[in-house]
């Protein structure tokens, strides 16, 4: 499984790659620790953001695979969000950067 420092520079890198998002969102690895992404700029700072998501590392990779779904794991309470709404509208950029992640 990869660790949080090596979750990070994949999105890192991908930030760099590609359109960033249009807002800034955290993923609060239960636990793990912190993914802060705004624009490009990739931290592993527990800083306040638009959109929190809170999902285990091994979840996380599994979403960027396509290895789970994402409505489901929000169904089944793997993955929580701070602002359903939010998620809905950023998902399309959500998803380009985990393409790019993998």
């Amino acid at each position: 499984m990869a660790t949080v420092e090596e979750l990070t520079d994949r999105i890192r890198q991908a930030a760099a790659s590609g359109e960033s998002l249009s807002r800034t969102v955290k993923l609060d690895l239960k636990g793990e620790g912190f993914i802060h992404v705004d624009g490009s700029s990739v931290t592993n700072e527990d800083r306040p953001a638009d959109l929190v998501v809170r999902v285990s590392a091994a979840d996380l990779v599994r979403l960027g695979k396509g290895e789970l779904d994402p409505m489901r794991a929000v169904m089944t309470g793997r993955m929580k969000l701070s602002d359903m709404g939010l998620a809905m509208k950023l998902t399309p950029e959500i998803q380009a950067l985990f393409e790019r992640a993998v």
